[in-house]
């Protein structure tokens, strides 16, 4: 089991003892959450469904092709459920590189647990699995998630017309990236 372990935060892999608070999250913060990913209905909410997302995790970082990581708030010995992190689409050979994906419960945005977050899978990104680059999409609106990548040195590097659907559009997204260069003397720099 693939555990990230930051100042405040636990960063694992599902299991389906989550399921009941993942639920919760989801559900309780769906409006919320709309506006900035695809489209799901209560039916993806599923305990059959979470099951199929549970094994589906642990296949790909077993293969080392994706990590889909659930964040936690640690207070004293509980685990409070806030978000999650994905780690997608890793590539070798010439590129090096995994896409970077994330989502933050309503009742925990804008209080910097997901900047908190993001800095706790850059080490496993760049150390553990050797990669050379982190790529990140948002929407263009979405000054939030700027915000998080900006304070983790990522810079801007583009645009793409029509990236993603998003709540069922296509839609507009800037394109951020983090290198192991800027990363590490980021790194350098903050001892």
């Amino acid at each position: 089991m693939i555990a990230l372990r930051g100042k405040q935060l636990l960063l694992r892999l599902p299991q389906m003892s989550d399921y009941e608070p993942w639920y919760k999250l989801r559900l309780d913060s769906r409006e919320f959450l709309k506006p900035f990913e695809p489209r799901w209905s209560e039916a993806d909410l599923s305990r059959r469904i979470f099951a199929m997302r549970v094994r589906r995790a642990r296949e790909e970082a077993e293969a080392g092709t994706d990590y889909s990581f659930f964040v936690f708030v640690l207070k004293g010995q509980q685990e409070i459920l806030v978000g999650g992190i994905t780690l997608s689409n890793v590539r070798r050979r010439a590129a090096q590189f995994v896409n970077l994906g994330y989502w933050m419960g309503q009742p925990f945005a804008g209080k910097g647990i997901m900047t908190e977050a993001v800095a706790t899978c850059l080490p496993f990104v760049f150390d553990t699995l050797d990669l050379h680059r982190i790529h990140a999409a948002f929407l263009p609106g979405n000054m939030a998630s700027r915000r998080v990548l900006e304070k983790n040195g990522f810079v801007e590097e583009g645009f793409a017309e029509k990236y993603l659907q998003i709540n069922g559009r296509w839609e507009d997204h800037v394109l951020f990236g983090l290198t192991r260069e800027r990363y590490e003397s980021r790194r350098y720099t903050q001892r």
